[in-house]
């Protein structure tokens, strides 16, 4: 079972990380620890009445291929309660064991680590600083997790010592004016301008911003050329300032007490390393080849369909790496997939899926193709990509034809999940209402002391303030693009009306 440690407090807002028909209430903080996120789930979990479909305390055992599956698509199950196994069949199957199950802990990229006579644990296995007073500690990882440890424990260590590879770009969870970062910076116009602009160009604007706040070359987390690692951290560039979170690089060897570095540096009377070094995924109730199929994400059909099954009734959920919330990209998974269990929804036949995901797996061993199912996904991109499966795709054009107000909002303001509610299957009433008041409950936690004075009109100055410059930019994309199809449309009219001008001329 994953545990997590106690500060744990979440990277993605509330309103970006909620389920599309079930907001957060309004005075819940906008980054919320676990036991305020959990409180969620089970508040979720009652509204919908969906504790009774729910077996607790229930092993998986086995999920095989029925005799007759090329035929119904059904799958025998094994699952075990309080010692007892019982045998079901079922329909259609959605494996939803996401990413931190198996704790990776690369003991044999680090020679003489066996002889190292300090504690040695996994991330997966702190809890709290408690027990850590007075030692000096070596993280090796720079995730988001190891991030978390480093800057916790250098509250009570004698020393933290912060090892990695390769860097990353380090961000706060408050961006400009204090507004929540995710919902600064996922929206669709900044995503049409990311589509328009050159790479090399967003990228070079991207690094300025990123080292706006703090030189990260000066800090020792300068990221290696060409990752784009980012992780979220409040506190970790002032822990390496004030000197309690020390940077490394990549760790060369153990020796009984000391740690030896690439760069030739050694650290001494190391008394404990920590792991922060991820997890891996398995699926060991699959049997083989789904098994080890299911470990290639290339040949997961949209990252949720396996490619090898002739009848679409399994699908993985929440296994992809998403540059956003991952609750509100598993929802989205879901909602499609059952929607294929039904016949509503159709994928491409196995055949076709097998060959293209082979042809790209060649390629990529090649070096002709690069494996993007190692890197993050773009939030947007793969939601719509997803949503225009269902049919639940926003259209901001006709949004503005019908709705401007909303239409405004779901263009300039943050791309909530409320907006693959507004239509098609699934459609709900209240999604309008909450996309226009997501501000209002971002604010009202914030508003625990009253000021005088201190109301303003919300919409617009928000965009204004976030985002001026963007908005403009893409403004005048919009404006330029409309601006071709008028000419186009007027010099036509010109060839078709100019002959009738001239004869009556």
């Amino acid at each position: 079972m994953t545990r997590v440690y106690k500060s744990l407090v979440t990277n993605v807002c509330k309103e970006m990380s909620c389920y599309s028909d079930f907001p957060f209430q309004e005075d819940y903080p906008n980054f919320m620890n676990q036991g305020k996120f959990w409180y969620y789930l089970q508040e979720f979990a009652e509204h919908f009445d969906l504790l009774k479909y729910i077996r607790f305390r229930t092993t998986v055992c086995s999920v095989t291929k029925r005799p007759d599956f090329s035929e119904t698509g059904q799958w025998d199950v094994v699952t075990e309660t309080e010692g007892k196994q019982e045998r079901a069949v079922f329909d259609a199957v959605m494996v939803c064991t996401g990413h931190f199950m198996n704790p990776h802990l690369p003991l044999e990229s680090f020679p003489g680590i066996h002889n190292f006579t300090g504690q040695i644990l996994h991330s997966q296995e702190y809890r709290s600083p408690e027990g850590f007073q007075g030692k000096r500690v070596l993280v090796i990882g720079l995730g988001n997790t190891g991030g978390d440890v480093a800057v916790e424990l250098s509250r009570t260590a004698a020393q933290v010592l912060l090892s990695t590879r390769t860097g990353a770009w380090v961000i706060c969870r408050s961006s400009e004016w204090g507004y929540p970062y995710n919902m600064v910076v996922t929206r669709r116009c900044l995503n049409f301008i990311a589509q328009v602009l050159p790479s090399c160009v967003l990228n070079w604007i991207q690094e300025k911003k990123m080292n706006k706040r703090f030189n990260h070359e000066h800090y020792g987390l300068s990221i290696t050329k060409g990752a784009r690692k980012i992780i979220v951290n409040d506190e970790l560039p002032t822990c390496i300032l004030c000197g309690t979170v020390t940077m490394k690089a990549n760790v060369k060897e153990f020796t009984e007490t000391s740690a030896v570095f690439e760069d030739g540096t050694v650290e001494e009377n190391i008394d404990t390393v920590i792991f922060a070094t991820g997890y891996t995924f398995s699926f060991p109730f699959l049997e083989e080849p789904l098994k080890s199929l299911c470990t290639k994400k290339i040949f997961l059909y949209k990252q949720v369909f396996p490619s090898n099954l002739e009848r679409a009734t399994l699908a993985i959920i929440g296994i992809i790496s998403l540059k956003g919330s991952i609750l509100a990209g598993t929802e989205l998974q879901a909602r499609w997939a059952t929607r294929v269990f039904k016949g509503l929804c159709k994928i491409p036949p196995t055949q076709k899926l097998m060959a293209e995901a082979t042809k790209k797996e060649q390629l990529i061993k090649r070096g002709v193709m690069k494996d993007v199912t190692k890197d993050k996904f773009e939030y947007i991109a793969y939601m719509d990509d997803l949503a225009a499966c269902i049919g639940t795709k926003p259209s901001v054009p006709i949004l503005f034809l019908k709705d401007p107000r909303l239409a405004w909002e779901v263009f300039f303001g943050p791309c909530t999940p409320y907006q693959y509610r507004l239509l098609g299957p699934g459609k709900w009433d209240g999604a309008r209402n909450a996309i226009l008041t997501q501000w209002d409950r971002t604010l009202k936690p914030l508003k625990t002391r009253t000021i005088p004075d201190s109301t303003k009109p919300a919409c617009m100055s928000h965009y204004l303030k976030l985002g001026g410059v963007p908005i403009l930019l893409a403004s005048l994309l919009l404006i330029y693009k409309s601006s071709l199809f008028f000419k186009l449309v007027r010099d036509h009219l010109q060839v078709r009306i100019s002959p009738y001008l001239i004869s009556i001329w």
